[in-house]
């Protein structure tokens, strides 16, 4: 006897279109107005779908920011993988810097909802914090083990110090790129890095003669 026939794949694209499209939707609706001010219909209206249609695919509000956070995690934790890299360890501190932060400003850049759900001064539903907290603490965590590497002898508390301090400049830093565009985005983006050199190259001791980056350092 045939086996039972699976799912048309063409129905199964276009859902996966749909689902895609409401996320859109909500990652543009969180971004304008908030997670807490944001509303289902307002989803719906900025994906040009019926509430109804909308239904569909997610219960509520709740389930939408859970789907887009979980999908932008995932990306996020990829882009780990492209920034800590054994041979981005091997650079003078100035490419270094251009070889790790690029790949997260660009990510942020191209996900402003992953700042305004994880970042933001409102509530998110707890299964989205306690992902954000647990990638926060695996970024930390990466944080020190790249610090690690050039300051060996270095007691971990004080290595663990440094770490959070740096991570503090680049999510400052990144609200001042997050709101600026084009050249004077680049700017600040310079900026950033720029600050973190001076931070990080006393401490390293890695650059004192930085290579060509586009960090200009006096």
């Amino acid at each position: 006897m045939p086996s039972e026939e699976p799912k048309p794949r063409r129905r199964q694209a276009r859902g996966e279109r749909r689902i895609a499209s409401l996320l859109q939707a909500a990652a543009n609706v969180f971004c304008t107005s908030g997670y807490t001010a944001a509303s289902t219909n307002a989803i719906a209206r900025e994906a040009s779908v019926s509430p109804g249609t909308l239904y569909q695919y997610f219960p509520n509000k709740e389930a939408i920011a859970v789907e887009l956070s979980e999908r932008l995690l995932h990306q996020m934790r990829e882009t780990h993988g492209q920034a800590f890299t054994p041979a981005n360890l091997a650079l003078p501190l100035d490419r270094m810097l251009d070889a790790v932060l690029d790949p997260f400003i660009a990510f942020n850049v191209e996900n402003p909802a992953f700042l305004a759900l994880m970042h933001g001064s409102e509530p998110i539903p707890g299964q989205i914090a306690e992902e954000h907290d647990a990638l926060h603490a695996s970024l930390l965590t990466r944080v020190e083990s790249l610090l690690g590497h050039y300051l060996p002898d270095t007691p971990a508390a004080e290595r663990h110090q440094v770490a959070e301090m740096t991570f503090a400049l680049f999510k400052a830093g990144l609200d001042l790129v997050m709101t600026h565009e084009g050249a004077e985005r680049d700017a600040y983006v310079t900026e950033l890095k720029r600050a973190l050199f001076r931070y990080l190259d006393p401490l390293i001791g890695d650059a004192a003669h930085p290579a060509e980056s586009g960090i200009h350092t006096p």
